[in-house]
């Protein structure tokens, strides 16, 4: 008999390791009523899957919170239906926005703006064995070291289709605009942010500025907001490199058609949604989410002032940009807009 080729037991591998990707996909509506049971944490103690916590919760009388979380994932689900065609295989870099916590069987998606730094905070109390007390007491900068919190990239194929499958995946969103507006004055406007005036503002200067000065040409610190939406829009942009996670979209970052998402949080419910998530894992009593004194009318009224002086032209280019992330998660058009 002939032994295989060396080839063909490589290709054989690499196809076996891409079915267990292939083979979420296919279940993936099904694998909340499937799974159930316990977890066991490092202490031994018996933990209850807070995947099959949040689908005992789907099938008892709702609070107001789980029917509105329930209508959101359905929501999700309808427009994929309706506007994702074809189907295509997970890749590692397509997983590094998703946080694990093998622990209490978490997996988070976080999204730039939309309180990821708190919710990365609470992630590294929660795995953190003891090493962190209180979210902010973690300095901001600690909490983006990479390395402080593992990603799913970071598995094996296997490993990562029994996550998927497993654990509860939760992900944080906010209206579009809103939070383009924060990336814009976060990242284009604090003088501390050199690195990104160097990397992206003095590229939007020289492309998207008449007769920039030097100086402006050398530092890139004085960004308008209209010149920050042409270089969204200009179709040079995404052709050299993906957009920066602080303004890409929720469904370029977090892949919600391909990842079957248990918790679709918002930012404009944070604190109860938050509350919710901690509580399905059985963590509300150890840890609790960091709130701010913010509100989405000021944020909301703020994107109004920034989009005041854009024009309906490239008003309507950089909400088709956009568009999807307002159609997945059931955000409505700003009236501020003149798209007509």
């Amino acid at each position: 008999m002939r032994k295989p080729k060396v080839g063909r037991l490589f290709l054989a591998t690499c196809l076996g390791s891409f079915f267990f990707i292939i083979l979420y996909f296919q279940n993936s509506s099904r694998s909340v009523i499937a799974l159930g049971g316990a977890r066991r944490n490092v202490t031994g103690k018996s933990r209850r899957n807070p995947l099959h916590t949040s689908h005992d919760n789907d099938q008892l009388e709702q609070s107001a919170v789980q029917a509105s979380l329930l209508g959101r994932r359905e929501r999700l689900e309808e427009v994929c239906r309706s506007h994702t065609h074809k189907r295509r295989v997970l890749t590692p870099e397509d997983l590094r926005h998703l946080v694990v916590d093998d622990e209490h069987g978490l997996l988070y998606c976080y999204v730039p703006k939309v309180a990821c730094t708190n919710w990365k905070r609470v992630l590294m109390v929660l795995t953190g064995k003891g090493r962190y007390r209180e979210p902010l007491a973690i300095p901001a900068n600690e909490a983006h070291v990479p390395g402080n919190l593992r990603t799913l990239s970071e598995y094996s194929a296997a490993e990562i289709n029994r996550r998927l499958r497993s654990y509860l995946k939760f992900v944080f969103v906010r209206e579009p605009f809103e939070r383009l507006v924060s990336a814009y004055r976060n990242k284009f406007t604090r003088s501390y942010n050199t690195a990104f005036h160097k990397r992206y503002g003095t590229k939007i200067v020289s492309r998207h500025r008449i007769d920039p000065k030097p100086r402006s040409l050398e530092r890139g610190n004085d960004v308008s907001f209209e010149e920050f939406v042409y270089y969204l829009v200009d179709p040079r942009t995404q052709r050299e490199e993906p957009f920066n996670e602080h303004w890409e979209r929720v469904h370029s970052l977090c892949h919600p058609c391909l990842i079957h998402y248990d918790v679709v949080g918002k930012y404009e419910t944070l604190a109860q949604d938050s509350h919710y998530v901690l509580k399905v894992a059985g963590v509300d009593s150890e840890v609790h989410f960091p709130t701010s004194g913010k509100t989405t009318r000021t944020t909301g009224d703020m994107a109004a002032q920034f989009f005041r002086n854009i024009s309906p032209f490239y008003q309507r280019k950089l909400f088709n940009l956009y568009r999807m992330d307002f159609l997945l998660f059931n955000y409505t058009t700003p009236t501020y807009l003149k798209l007509r």
